[in-house]
């Protein structure tokens, strides 16, 4: 089969194009051919080393190993079945949930022993993949790459939702909100759970969509006044942040917050590091999340909203898998718009 490697860390020049045997599912396990694969900051920052280059470079101790696979964003056919596995499964098409783990129901994503596709077990650059059954679950919707913009970006801005615990009414900035992540987290929200958004994003040629995705309000992060356009906006200090760009929002967000206010970030898009006066943080009573993924029940939940049409997916570009380095290159563009696919 064609498959798309990681052969170490470094640039894109580390992404080749391969014929590989097609790999046997395990007892437990199917095989799935590969029919749309999104592309996530994970596998760029995971070849990039940005994770780490020893033996802390993966989710797991041992690091990543080389050649690699990448992709965690999966839909396709369920073709072939492990001997434990039910062959009624055959002929399904599926999303895959991302990663396994043997934490307990609700603590998954926090479990030591999480182990993410791509990055651990061979993705979906490829065009056959073999994953637990378990985790294989129905497409939300028809097409195969509408359905395939969700399991890691969806997951992620669902969960980062949940942990804010937004209600209706309340007012939530999203930044790098025209992003994978970001325009998902507009949708959920907003649509799912009827926050007030305000949208951070660069060209402000994209704000009609924005509103389409249920923006209240868009800004331009380029704007010399962020920080007082927000509030006028708002008509006062805000609820909640959804960040899922860094350093470089990050005292604009500070400042916005109300006292009591929520901050959860999932992503550093823009600086991996910053400063931080303790002060802000504690005389503003700001609660502060870290986010990556999210739990199965959370995933279910995902689906059923998609499958009822209450959260859309955004679709940038599609590329075919042979051109997996451009496509990793134009993701990392500036001002794209939702999502970006390899099609085997």
């Amino acid at each position: 089969m064609k498959a798309v490697q990681v052969t170490g860390y470094g640039d894109v020049d580390k992404l080749k194009v391969v014929d590989i045997p097609v790999p046997e599912p395990r007892e437990n396990e199917v095989l799935v051919k590969v029919e749309a694969c999104a592309i996530n900051n994970t596998e760029i920052w995971m070849r990039e080393g940005a994770y780490g280059t020893d033996s802390k470079s993966g989710w797991r101790p041992e690091g990543v190993q080389f050649p690699r696979t990448p992709g965690s964003d999966i839909t396709g056919k369920i073709v072939k079945a492990g001997k434990l596995v039910d062959e009624s499964i055959i002929g399904k098409d599926v999303v895959l949930f991302p990663f396994t783990s043997s934490g307990e129901e609700g603590s998954e994503h926090i479990s030591l022993d999480m182990s993410f596709i791509g990055s651990e077990y061979d993705g979906g650059y490829a065009e056959y993949v073999v994953w637990p059954a378990e985790l294989c679950f129905d497409m939300p919707l028809p097409s195969y790459s509408e359905s395939a913009v969700f399991s890691v970006s969806g997951l992620t801005a669902w969960h980062m939702v949940k942990q804010i615990q937004v209600q209706p009414g309340e007012t939530v900035m999203v930044t790098g909100a025209n992003g994978g992540v970001g325009s998902l987290n507009v949708q959920i929200a907003s649509k799912v759970f009827g926050a007030k958004v305000i949208a951070i994003i660069g060209n402000l040629d994209s704000e009609e969509k924005m509103r389409e995705l249920g923006a209240t309000h868009v800004l331009s992060y380029k704007s010399d006044s962020l920080s007082k356009e927000i509030l006028e906006v708002n008509g006062g200090p805000i609820d909640s942040v959804l960040d899922v760009v860094g350093d470089a929002l990050f005292s604009t967000s500070l400042e916005v917050l109300k006292n009591g206010g929520k901050f959860c970030i999932s992503g550093s898009a823009g600086g991996q590091k910053t400063n931080l006066d303790f002060r802000t943080m504690y005389l503003k009573h700001i609660t502060m999340y870290g986010s990556v993924l999210g739990t199965r029940a959370e995933f279910k939940e995902m689906l059923n909203a998609i499958s009822e049409g209450k959260i859309k997916p955004v679709i940038d570009k599609t590329f075919p898998l042979e051109e997996a380095k451009e496509a990793q290159v134009y993701f990392k563009n500036k001002g794209k718009l939702g999502k970006i696919l390899l099609l085997p």
